[in-house]
């Protein structure tokens, strides 16, 4: 190994100590009655409300449906992470020092390993955390219902929103362990050229982490999710749209217009994507930017501004047929929105 790969993979062990002092994960809960949110951050040796009493007030609503009552002291979990990190730290260190390319080797195939693991072992947690009920005592029993959160992204937990991502530690530990995969291809040695396993676990974990962690649309439950600016039950397919954020949080809304009002009022620097249903019904969500926006008087949208959503042109005008129509475009009808 080089000088400037042995620095590099030495700073891509030190960078690990962020994950003594920041969330490794993150997971808010939303609803009408907590306007204000609740949520837990996953830390290397304990979990703790994102403010002060929220893990007693999630312990509390648990109690209410038969989960669990979250304990930080008995999760087995938490005691073995600090001495996992801190052995990665100091593989790291150790194949930097000596220049070794089969400790370096070592370090990058466990740090893989402890990643899919860790994350296999997190959603067996969750797992068990949302269908381990103890219906005897549970004041709210809704049969078949399960309450366990998403691993990553969102999900409609009854009337709460649950969204789970990775936290500063998280993302500091996926950037590391890419940075060593991508040192390792870089720096091996010639006659290693061809396929191995490790360089094929390499590229396998590459493409997982860059496909799960891209914020994405989701499904729509007509009936149960709630718009996030009018607060009214969305139901009707053919007007429901949504708001992706960057950190892969979903905000769901019953109309084009209640969309458009709410992007208006907010910073949108920090949206990811914004999706728009296709008004023929089909189920089809298209980008708000590739949509043709129509707006017409002979068009009964939830709130009563007239607007829908189509995929072209002609699709628009032959739905549309002889009603009169203006064709927006979804940066002008933000635009023109008024900050609620």
């Amino acid at each position: 190994m080089t000088q400037r790969s042995r620095i590099i993979l030495a700073l891509a062990g030190l960078m690990l100590v962020v994950m003594y002092v920041a969330p490794l994960w993150r997971i808010e809960l939303e609803a009408p009655q907590y306007p204000e949110g609740l949520g837990l951050h996953i830390m290397i040796d304990d979990i703790q409300g994102i403010s002060e009493f929220d893990l007693m007030k999630i312990n509390q609503l648990n109690h209410y449906i038969g989960m669990q009552e979250i304990v930080p002291d008995a999760i087995p979990e938490l005691r073995i992470m600090p001495w996992l990190v801190a052995g990665l730290i100091g593989l790291a260190l150790l194949a930097a020092g000596t220049g070794s390319r089969l400790l370096f080797t070592m370090w990058v195939s466990l740090f893989m390993l402890t990643l899919i693991v860790g994350l296999v072992d997190f959603w067996l947690w969750e797992y068990d955390y949302g269908h381990n009920l103890d219906l005897e005592h549970a004041a709210i029993k809704v049969p078949g219902m399960s309450y366990q959160p998403p691993l990553i992204g969102s999900k409609q937990l009854l009337n709460f929103r649950a969204t789970s991502w990775p936290a500063l530690g998280g993302w500091t530990a996926v950037i590391s362990c890419l940075t060593g995969m991508i040192l390792w291809w870089k720096t091996r040695p010639a006659r290693q050229s061809g396929s191995s396993t490790t360089s094929v676990a390499a590229a396998a974990l590459l493409a997982l982490t860059v496909t799960a962690c891209t914020p994405g649309p989701e499904a729509f439950h007509f009936g149960e999710d709630i718009g996030a600016h009018c607060r009214m039950p969305i139901s009707d397919t053919r007007f429901a749209s949504q708001v992706v954020m960057d950190t892969g949080k979903v905000y769901k809304f019953d109309a084009i217009e209640c969309m458009a009002n709410w992007l208006a009022a907010h910073d949108q620097e920090a949206v990811h994507s914004v999706w728009v249903s296709d008004a023929l019904g089909s189920g089809t969500l298209i980008e708000a930017d590739e949509a043709v926006i129509v707006r017409s008087e002979d068009i009964r949208s939830p709130m009563g501004a007239g607007l829908a959503a189509f995929q072209t042109r002609e699709a628009a005008a032959e739905a549309m047929g002889e009603s009169p129509m203006e064709i927006l475009s979804w940066s002008a009808l933000v635009a023109e929105s008024p900050a609620a």
